[in-house]
C-alpha cells in the first residue's frame, strides 16, 4: 500500500491509481468481449449443426417418401431391377441444376455404392472398409447408423468438388429395408468458419472501439490530476504550513492562530477546533502522565497474569493429550485380545465403544493442539474407502447405542483433500449422528457425485428437530447438554469446511435431521 509523504506524492498515487484502475477496467472489458465472443461462436456452430441437419434429415426422408411411393406403384408391374432403375433415373434428373456440394447417396447394406453424383466412377463398388484420413470407416458406420429406427447422424472428414480438398463433414442416413438401402445426404462445415470470422472482426472492431474511449477517458483524467496538482494543491499546503506552525508556538505560548493568514474557510474551522483542543490538551496533560502511569503498571500486571493462565492452560491440554494416548492404547489392545479370546461378547462391545469414543475425542484434541502450526497438506484420497473404514470404526459405538448404519457409497470416488482434515469431518458427523439418533433407528450414509467437478456427502438421522440452527456450529455450544460432549465438534468441522470452501447445507424437521456437504474434486482455496 502506498503511503503518501505529501500532497504532492498523493496527487502522483492518484494518478498512477487512476491508471491502474482503467487498465484494469479495460482488461475486464476487453475479456468480457472475448468471453461473449466465445459464447458466440459455440451458439453459431451448435444452431448452425442443427439447423443443418434437420434440413438434410428432412431432403433423406422426402427422398425415402418419393422412394416407397415409386416402389408400391411398380411393385406388382415391374420387377426390382426395373424399379432400382427408375427411382436412379428420377434421382438423377431431380438432381441436375443443384448445387454440387449438396447430393443424396444411396449404398446398398453391403456396402456397394447405387448412387453417389459426384464419385460416379465408385458406382458397383464395395466401399465397406472405405475410411476418411482420420481413418473412419465412413460407409460401415453410416450403414450401419441408417438401420436404427430413426436413423442417425455421423461426422467424417470428405472430399468437396468446389474446392478440392478433405473438409469436415455432417451426414444423416436412413435405411429403405425393402430395397436393403442406407440413404443419406451431407453438408459440409467449412462454411461455419466464415461465419466464425466475421464474429471475430466484430469483436476486433468492438475491441477497437473501447481502446480509443478508454485512451481518451485517462488522458482527460490525467490532465485532471495535473490541473489539481497545479492549483489546488499549493494552497492546501500553505495553509496546512501555518496550522503546522501554530502548533509548535503554542508550545512556548497560548497564542490563537492567526485566521487571517488562512485562505480556505475549512481550515479557519480547523484552526478554531484546533485552538480549543491544545487548550484542553495542556490542561489534562498532567492528569493523564498521573494516570497513565498508574494504569501501565496494572495493565502489565494483569497482562502477565493472563499471559500465564493461557499458556497453563495449553499446557495442561498438550500434557493431557499426550497421557490419554498411552492407556488407550493399552485398553484397545487388551480389548482386541479379549475379542480373539471370548468374541461376541455385548461387554467387551460396550467397553470397545467407550475406548473409540475416547479415542474420537483425542483426535478432536490432538488437532484443536495442532492446527495453528501444522500445515495440513492435500493429496488424492478414496472417499469411498475411508468413509468405510470409518464406519467399521464406529460400528460398535452405534451398536452399543442400539443403531445401525444404512450407507450408499458409490465407489472409487476421489477427491483432493487432507487426510485428517476429511477425517474429522467424518468423525464428527458420525458421533453426533449416534449421540442424537432415536434409539433403535437407521443413520443413513451417503457419498456420490453430483456433477463432474463436485461430490457430495451426507449424513441423515431420526432425532429431534435442532432448534437454533444458526448456533449450531458456535464454540462450546450442544442443543442437548445431556447427551455429552464439549461442543467443538461441530465447530471444528467449519473451520475445516470454510478453509477449504466446502458448501455445508442444515436440514432439521421433526422426522430428520440432516447435514450434506458438497466438495469440490480439486479444491482451490486461492479463488
Amino acid at each position: 500500500m502506498f503511503k503518501a509523504k505529501s500532497l504532492y506524492h498523493l496527487i502522483v498515487y492518484s494518478i498512477l491509481f487512476i491508471i491502474v484502475l482503467i487498465s484494469f477496467f479495460t482488461f475486464i472489458i476487453i475479456n468480457n468481449a472475448h468471453e461473449e465472443l466465445q459464447d458466440k461462436i459455440v451458439t453459431l456452430n451448435t444452431d448452425y449443426k442443427d439447423n443443418q441437419k434437420e434440413l438434410i434429415k428432412n431432403d433423406v426422408n422426402s427422398m425415402i417418401s418419393f422412394i416407397k411411393y415409386t416402389h408400391d406403384k411398380y411393385k406388382n408391374t415391374k420387377n426390382i431391377k426395373a424399379i432400382k432403375k427408375e427411382i436412379l433415373t428420377t434421382i438423377q434428373e431431380i438432381r441436375k441444376y443443384k448445387d454440387l456440394n449438396e447430393y443424396i447417396f444411396i449404398y446398398n447394406f453391403d456396402g456397394t455404392s447405387i448412387y453417389h453424383p459426384v464419385a460416379k466412377e465408385n458406382i458397383g463398388e464395395n466401399l465397406l472398409e472405405f475410411t476418411d484420413i482420420k481413418g473412419k470407416k465412413v460407409i460401415k458406420e453410416l450403414i450401419s447408423i441408417s438401420k436404427q429406427k430413426d436413423g442417425g447422424y455421423i461426422e467424417y472428414s470428405w472430399y468437396k468438388p468446389d474446392i478440392s480438398k478433405n473438409v469436415k463433414k455432417i451426414s444423416y442416413s436412413k435405411s429403405y429395408e425393402p430395397l436393403n438401402w442406407a440413404i443419406g445426404k451431407g453438408v459440409y462445415l467449412d462454411k461455419i468458419d466464415n461465419l466464425v470470422q466475421e464474429k471475430k472482426y466484430e469483436y476486433d472492431q468492438k475491441i477497437s472501439d473501447y481502446t480509443l474511449q478508454i485512451t481518451s477517458l485517462t488522458i482527460m483524467l490525467v490532465l485532471y490530476s495535473i490541473f489539481i496538482y497545479k492549483n489546488a494543491t499549493i494552497l492546501i499546503v500553505s495553509d496546512v504550513k501555518e496550522i503546522g506552525k501554530y502548533f509548535k508556538e503554542s508550545q512556548q505560548n497560548n497564542t490563537p492562530l492567526n485566521q487571517n493568514r488562512l485562505i480556505f474557510g475549512e481550515f479557519k474551522v480547523i484552526a478554531n477546533y484546533a485552538t480549543d483542543a491544545m487548550n484542553n490538551i495542556k490542561l489534562k496533560t498532567h492528569m493523564l502522565e498521573d494516570l497513565n502511569k498508574n494504569l501501565e503498571y496494572k495493565v502489565d500486571e494483569k497482562t502477565k497474569e493472563l499471559t500465564n493462565l493461557i499458556e497453563s492452560q495449553k499446557k495442561f491440554i498438550k500434557n493431557s493429550v499426550h497421557e490419554i494416548n498411552t492407556p488407550l492404547s493399552i485398553i484397545q489392545t487388551n480389548i482386541d485380545l479379549l475379542k480373539m479370546n471370548i468374541p461376541n461378547n455385548k461387554y467387551i462391545t460396550h467397553i470397545e465403544s467407550g475406548a473409540k469414543i475416547i479415542q474420537y475425542i483425542y483426535d478432536d484434541l490432538s488437532y484443536l493442539i495442532k492446527k495453528d502450526r501444522v500445515i495440513y497438506e492435500k493429496e488424492y484420497l478414496n472417499l469411498s474407502s475411508i468413509i468405510s473404514q470409518r464406519l467399521d470404526f464406529f460400528h460398535e459405538i452405534a451398536t452399543s447405542n442400539s443403531l445401525h448404519f444404512v450407507s450408499n457409497i458409490e465407489e472409487d470416488i476421489y477427491i483432493k483433500f487432507n487426510i485428517t482434515e476429511f477425517q474429522r469431518i467424518i468423525d464428527n458427523n458420525l458421533s453426533n449422528a449416534i449421540k442424537y439418533s432415536y434409539s433403535n433407528s437407521p443413520v443413513f450414509i451417503k457419498l456420490s457425485y453430483t456433477n463432474d467437478d463436485q461430490v457430495e456427502f451426507s449424513v441423515s438421522t431420526k432425532s429431534k428437530k435442532i432448534e437454533y440452527q444458526s448456533k449450531i456450529f458456535d464454540d462450546f455450544y450442544r442443543e442437548n447438554s445431556n447427551r455429552g460432549g464439549f461442543g467443538l465438534g461441530l465447530k471444528i468441522v467449519k473451520e475445516i469446511c470454510d478453509k477449504n470452501l466446502v458448501i455445508i447445507k442444515l436440514e432439521s424437521n421433526e422426522q430428520e435431521t440432516k447435514f450434506t456437504y458438497r466438495f469440490r474434486i480439486n479444491e482451490n482455496i486461492t479463488t
